[in-house]
C-alpha cells in the first residue's frame, strides 16, 4: 500500500468511526447515557465483535492491520486532550477539604475490588484461558486487581457536570475520590509492569520521575502557563500553541517514566490557571479532541475486543464473576466506607454509583497491559465487558436513586465542605 493509499484508507476509516460513534451516542442519549458511553459501545461494535462477525470484508477494508498503530496514536491524542480537560475541571470543582472522607472512601474503593480481583484470577488458574504464556499468574492477577480498582475520573467528571451535581456533597466527594483513585492506580500499574519485566528499575524511575514532574508542575509549568494566559501582548494563537506544547511535553515526560501520557496531561490541566484567556484555550481544544480523536481510541480498543470468545462457557462464567466482583468491590467498598464515616445513605449510595464507573480509564489500562504483553485476547475482552457494564449502569442507577428519594421525600444534604 502506497503512502497516498494509506492516507485515503485512514481518512475513510475516520469518517466511518465518527459517523457511527455519533449515531450510537445519539441513540443511547435517548435513554440518558452520556455521549462517551455511546462512543465506547460503538468502538466495540466496529470491531470483530459485530462488524467483523457480520461483514468481515468491510472490517478488513476499513481497518487493515497496518492502520491500527496509526489509530492508536491518534487515539492517544484524544486521551491526552480529554485528561487535560479533566484535570482543569477537577481544580474548578474540587471541594474545600478533600481529606479524611475522600481518602478513606478512595482507599476502600481501591483495596476491596483489587483484593477480590486478585483472588478470582488466581482461583481461575488452570480452569480458564486468561493467562498469557510466559506471564506469571501472579502478575496477571495483580493486573486484574488494578484494572478492577480503577475509576473513570474523566467520565465521572462528565456525568457530574452534565447532571448538575458539581455543587452537591456526593459529587464533590466522588470527584476527589476519583482523582485519588486514578493516581494510585497508575502507580500500582507501574509496579505491576515492573514485576512483569522482572526489573525494579521501571518502578524506581516512575517514583523519581513523579517527584521531578511534581516539582516542575508546581514551579516552572504553573508559572509559564500563568504568564502566557495573563500577558495581554500574546495572541490567542500563541496561547494555544504554548498550551499544546506544554501539554504534549508533559504527556511525553510521564510516558517516558512509565506513568503514561494521560497522567501528565491531567497534571498539566490542574496547573492551567482559571482566567478568561485560559478558558478560551480549553474551550478551543475541547470540541476537536472530544468529537474527532477520542472516538478513534475507542475504536482501536474495540478492534482488540472479541466477544465471540464468550462461546467458551468457562470464559463466560469467569466474565460474569468478574463483573459481579467489580461491582461488589467498588460499589460496596465505597458505600460501606462512606457510611462508616457517617455519610447519609443517599449520599453514600451516589458516591458508590459514581465510583463504580470504570470506562475510559480501564480501557487505557487494558491497552497498556496488551502492549506490555501481560494480557491475552480473552482477558482483554473480559475486562472490556467489565468496563462497559459498570459504566453504562452508572446513569440508570443514579436516576433510580433519585426516584426512590423522591418517593420517600428524602432531601440530600446541603453542599458543605468534604471532611
Amino acid at each position: 500500500m502506497s503512502a497516498s493509499e494509506f492516507a485515503s484508507t485512514f481518512f475513510l476509516a475516520v469518517v466511518a468511526i465518527l459517523l457511527f460513534c455519533r449515531l450510537v451516542s445519539y441513540v443511547l442519549g435517548k435513554v440518558g447515557q452520556p455521549a462517551v458511553v455511546g462512543e465506547m459501545i460503538a468502538g466495540v461494535l466496529l470491531g470483530p465483535s459485530l462488524l467483523g462477525l457480520l461483514l468481515p470484508g468491510v472490517e478488513g477494508l476499513l481497518f487493515p492491520d497496518a492502520l491500527r498503530p496509526v489509530l492508536n496514536v491518534a487515539g492517544q491524542i484524544g486521551l491526552v486532550g480529554l485528561m487535560f480537560q479533566a484535570g482543569h475541571e477537577f481544580v474548578a470543582n474540587r471541594p474545600p477539604k478533600a481529606g479524611r472522607t475522600a481518602g478513606f472512601v478512595s482507599a476502600a474503593g481501591i483495596v476491596t475490588p483489587m483484593v477480590l480481583g486478585i483472588g478470582i484470577t488466581l482461583g481461575a488458574n488452570g480452569s480458564v484461558n486468561i493467562f498469557k504464556p510466559g506471564v506469571s499468574p501472579t502478575v496477571a492477577a495483580l493486573f486484574v486487581g488494578v484494572a478492577l480498582a480503577i475509576t473513570a475520573f474523566p467520565m465521572l467528571a462528565r456525568i457530574i457536570s452534565e447532571r448538575g451535581l458539581s455543587g452537591t456533597r456526593f459529587g464533590s466527594i466522588a470527584l476527589a475520590c476519583g482523582a485519588i483513585d486514578d493516581v494510585v492506580a497508575w502507580i500500582l500499574l507501574a509496579g505491576v509492569l515492573a514485576m512483569a519485566s522482572g526489573h525494579t528499575a521501571p518502578l524506581l524511575v516512575a517514583v523519581i520521575g513523579v517527584v521531578v514532574f511534581g516539582v516542575l508542575m508546581a514551579t516552572v509549568v504553573r508559572r509559564l502557563l500563568a504568564w502566557t494566559m495573563g500577558n495581554p501582548k500574546l495572541t490567542a494563537e500563541i496561547r494555544l500553541l504554548v498550551t499544546v506544547a506544554v501539554l504534549f511535553a508533559g504527556a511525553a515526560f510521564t510516558g517516558e517514566i512509565g506513568l503514561y501520557s494521560v497522567f501528565g496531561a491531567f497534571c498539566v490541566g490542574m496547573a492551567m490557571p482559571r482566567t478568561p484567556a485560559s478558558e478560551k484555550v480549553v474551550d478551543t481544544i475541547g470540541p476537536v479532541i472530544r468529537i474527532v480523536f477520542v472516538p478513534l481510541f475507542f475504536t482501536y480498543s474495540g478492534l482488540n475486543t472479541k466477544f465471540g470468545l464468550f462461546a467458551d462457557p468457562a470464559l463466560l462464567i469467569f466474565a460474569a464473576i468478574c463483573v459481579t466482583v467489580a461491582i461488589i468491590g467498588k460499589f460496596g467498598g465505597c458505600w460501606a466506607a462512606a457510611r462508616a464515616l457517617g455519610e447519609p445513605g443517599p449520599v453514600a449510595s451516589r458516591i458508590a454509583a459514581l465510583m463504580n464507573a470504570r470506562g475510559l480509564m480501564q480501557l487505557i489500562a487494558l491497552n497498556v497491559g496488551l502492549s506490555a504483553g501481560i494480557v491475552n485476547s480473552e482477558l482483554f475482552t473480559v475486562l472490556v465487558l467489565v468496563a462497559l457494564i459498570t459504566t453504562t449502569m452508572t446513569t440508570p442507577v443514579l436516576s433510580w436513586l433519585d426516584r426512590i428519594d423522591a418517593r420517600r421525600g428524602t432531601a440530600l444534604p446541603e453542599p458543605v465542605g468534604v471532611g
